[in-house]
């Protein structure tokens, strides 16, 4: 019985929980980033990082952030009105004018894809009613994602000496976001037509990688080149940060090399079954969990203690998953009885 719920749990498994930090191959060959870090998407496993708590101006790609909280947030259809405060704004721009008509999804569209600098600001402006104020609700809304060393002082990512983030934070907020299906949907557009306007995407992620599915570049010259990528291979996501790298595009290409060459996602559903002595038990919900490529998967079924009277779908014992010795995933099980 044993070695059959073994073999069940290799064919179809999932993983959580932090692994020790990958050791990239060949990163000489690249130009290294000030800072760097890959999570898987589903589970937030770490699956590399370099230098990844420290505090960074973060360009453009702090148009992630601006862009989940308008999504959750706003209409996307409502036709708005631009502010003139929002006109003729430094940097990249998709050249708004002044007292324009245009929907929330065209600005979104213009600030993901042109990196509109104006089209952030005018976002900003409609749901706060201030830069200032918006500014506010991002360092809240960041906070609430888990980004708990970030600091945003206006939506576009504009220089400002107290407006920086993590590559940890940075990734954990983009995670945050490509789980919506609209912000995935626009981060992994290349050209848009919209009712007002129309675009081309500046990521050459989408076209270059294979796989890739996101999500915005930026560049200052204080922060440097940054990007921030995401790609799907063989069912699982990954999600990449490089901060201050001048070779981005190659940088996060190697390093999502070699996530997908070292892990793989695998599904722990409610249909597999148990034994917990003579009682059948399952988990009361699905999970995903992140596993070594060449690692071999073990379980133990513990049972838990004073379980002498048993009813139909309570706890009766305890789920350990290991991948070599590493302990990877515990939950408890749940008692399946007949009627």
């Amino acid at each position: 019985m044993r070695k059959s719920f073994l073999c069940l749990l290799c064919i179809s498994i999932v993983a959580a929980t932090t692994f020790s930090t990958m050791h990239l191959q060949n990163k000489d060959a690249y130009a290294s980033a000030q800072a760097e870090i890959a999570m898987e998407l589903t589970t937030g496993t770490v699956l590399y990082e370099g230098n990844a708590d420290a505090k960074l101006p973060m360009a453009s790609t702090t148009k992630i952030l601006t862009a989940i909280i308008i999504i959750e947030d706003c209409n996307l259809d409502e036709i708005i009105t631009v502010a003139d405060k929002a006109v003729g704004a430094e940097g990249s721009s998709i050249y708004l004018k002044k007292d324009e008509q245009i929907d929330i999804r065209d600005l979104l569209y213009g600030l993901m894809l042109r990196s509109g600098n104006d089209s952030a600001a005018a976002l900003a402006i409609h749901h706060s009613g201030s830069i200032e104020k918006f500014a506010e609700v991002m360092n809240a809304r960041a906070k609430l994602i888990g980004a708990e060393n970030s600091n945003f002082k206006n939506p576009s990512g504009l220089p400002d000496g107290e407006h920086y983030t993590t590559a940890r934070d940075l990734c954990k907020i983009a995670c945050h976001a490509m789980n919506n299906e609209i912000f995935s949907q626009i981060v992994s557009t290349k050209s848009y037509t919209g009712k007002f306007r129309s675009y081309a995407n500046k990521n050459k992620m989408l076209s270059s990688y294979e796989g890739a599915n996101g999500v915005k570049t930026g560049y200052t010259v204080k922060a440097g080149r940054c990007l921030v990528s995401s790609a799907k291979r063989n069912g699982m996501d990954v999600v990449c940060v490089v901060l201050n790298c001048p070779d981005m595009y190659d940088r996060s290409g190697d390093i999502l090399d070699n996530c997908f060459k070292c892990f793989k996602l695998l599904k722990l559903d409610t249909e597999k079954v148990f034994m917990c002595g003579n009682v059948l038990c399952k988990l009361n919900k699905s999970e995903n969990i992140v596993v070594k490529s060449k690692g071999k998967l073990g379980f133990l079924v513990k049972s838990l203690p004073n379980q002498n009277v048993i009813h139909n779908g309570e706890p009766i014992a305890e789920l350990e998953i290991y991948n070599e010795k590493d302990l990877l995933f515990t939950r408890k099980l749940y008692s399946i009885l007949s009627n």
